[in-house]
Parts: structure tokens; sequence; C-alpha cells
């Protein structure tokens, strides 16, 4: 594997939409299971993907509201998965390896961000665990019936770990909760998760990696206001996105360009940003983007992955 955060010659940028991404490309037989595939980012994902001939399959929370969201294409089929719920989690995964669906890509693409305080599972912090440890298990769990001819996990981090690495001696914030260092945690953990899984699943052909899709208004600020929304700099006083954040065409991008391109075979484990490689982090400015030390760290990610095999018991790689 080559964790070299670098960039590479991609003949794409940072305005490439995903249309530009798989244009060309025919993934009929393939199969994309896409977390949060109705919404937002996911929807554009899941879109693009069945565009150029994919199975796609959504897992959703509110799988009758997703089936309304995607009923005008063909291409895509809704599943139900709470990842706050592991029982959800295991149910769904177990749904999946019985009906014989064989992933080619899983993207984690669901996710919450900056929310209330809010405990969920073994009273787990919310972020880390929709974000991260249901993804954690689902992955875990359906790994065993993916191809093992270079099928393919990404994972949809974001500039946000700039935040926070994992905190290691209060993970769930039991001494004070802080809702930007929690997103921030969890998005960490989603980097770190894919650099662990692409170590792990080199030999099975399984590989993985980690995506910012850059700024873009989508559901996922919920729980922002529209004043707060302006005063965070994210919209001009009419509502409006600021220059310089994407459309989710454009987000969708280096998602669907990590799970398919043939360029990324000798990266696996890479944070990657505007369909390209993200270089190490030389500031602070999330705007400028990259990626923190921190979120690539090979130890962290054992530690991480060792970590959250303890909190939910499962481990596709345990060979005790």
């Amino acid at each position: 594997m080559n964790f070299i955060q670098r960039k590479i010659n991609t003949g794409f940028a940072r305005t490439s939409t995903a249309d530009d991404v798989l244009s060309g490309l025919d993934l009929t037989g393939t199969t994309a299971l896409v977390t949060g595939g109705y919404s937002g980012l996911g929807f554009e994902i899941s879109r693009s993907l069945s565009s150029v001939g994919a199975r796609v399959v959504v897992l959703a929370r509110r799988p009758e509201q997703a089936r309304g969201a995607v009923a005008d294409f063909p291409g895509i089929e809704v599943r139900a998965c709470d990842l706050s719920d592991p029982s959800s989690v295991r149910s769904c995964a177990g749904e999946i390896l019985e009906s014989r669906i064989s992933p080619d890509i899983i993207i984690c693409n669901a996710g919450i961000m900056a929310c209330p305080e809010v405990r969920v599972g073994s009273d787990w912090e919310s972020q880390f665990a929709i974000n991260h440890l249901g993804h954690f298990v689902l992955v875990n769990l359906l790994l065993a019936g993916m191809p093992t001819n270079g099928s393919r996990v990404v994972s949809v981090s974001s500039a946000g770990h700039f935040l926070s690495g994992v905190r290691w001696d209060d993970i769930h914030f039991r001494t004070g909760y802080d809702r930007w260092l929690a997103y921030g945690q969890a998005k960490t953990a989603n980097a770190l998760f894919a650099v662990q899984l692409a170590s792990a699943g080199a030999s099975r052909g399984i590989t993985a990696f980690s995506v910012h899709p850059g700024s873009i208004l989508t559901p996922l600020q919920r729980h922002f206001s529209t004043s707060e929304k302006h005063e965070l700099g994210w919209t001009t006083s009419n509502g409006d996105a600021m220059p310089g954040f994407k459309t989710p065409a454009q987000g969708a991008a280096t998602t669907v360009w990590a799970a398919t391109a043939p360029i990324l075979a000798d990266h696996a484990g890479a944070y990657l940003q505007d369909c390209n490689i993200a270089d190490v982090a030389q500031t602070d400015d999330m705007s400028v983007g990259g990626v923190k030390p921190w979120a690539t760290d090979p130890a962290d990610a054992h530690r991480l992955w060792a970590l959250s095999a303890e909190m939910t018991g499962v481990d596709a790689f345990d060979r005790r």
C-alpha cells in the first residue's frame, strides 16, 4: 500500500461532477451499497452510479421516504438500516447476505454533523456512533460477501477532521459535550477506518479510501438555523451558498471517483479531495483542506479498529 499523500494526474478538478467522473464507464453487473443514498450528497452518488448501469442498494433510516426519493431510477432499490441502532445494522447486513447481494462497492456516506448531545447504542456519543461505529459494524459484517477482485469501500470523511483527532481518554464525551469536537473526532475516525481496512483487506483484494467531498449545503446542516448558517459564513444574506461551496453533483464526484477509478489501485488507504489524493495539510485552514497527520496514522488506525471491535463485538479480521 502507498500511504503517501501526494497529488497525482487524474484529469479531474474540484469543479468536476459525478457524471464527469463516470463518463464513458459501464458499471453493468456492479453492485454498490450507499448508506443515506437518497438525500443530498448521497442522492447524487446513487443517481450517478445508477446512470452508468450499476445496481444501487440504498440503505436508509427512513426507507419509505427513500423509496419516494429514488422512485424515478429503476436501478436503485432501498433497504432499511438505522446506523444508530446496532441491531438494525446487523439485521440489514444479514438480509443482504441472505439475499446473496454481493457488493462490489460500499459507500459509507450517511452521517450527522454538529448535533445536540444524544446517546445511542451502549450509551455512545451519537456522532461517533452513527458516522463511525454503525459503518464499522455494517462493513465488517458484509466483507465476507464482497468479491475478492478489487472491491472498494469508500468512507466519507470531511475537512471537519481538522477539529479533533480521536479523544482516546474520552471518546464518548462523558466529561462534557462539544458538538464540533465530536464531529471532528467522528470524521477523523472515518479516515482512520479506511486506513486500517485498506491494510487488513489487502489480502482479500478489498481496499478502502476516505473522502472529503468539499463544502456543500445539504440536509447535513439540519441542526443549524438560517441565521447560524449565515453567521458561520456558509450562506449569503439571502440564503445562497457562499462562493467556494460545491453543488451536490460536484461534491459527489470525489466519492464516485474513489469507488471506480483504476488509477487509485496503488494508493489504498489514501484520503482524497477534489478528485485527487489530498496533500498533507500545511495549515489549519479547512477551506484549503488537505489531511492532518492524525487522520492517516497507521498506528492510530489499528488502535481505533481494535477499540471499535471491542465496543461492537464485530471484527471480520479477528483470527482468535
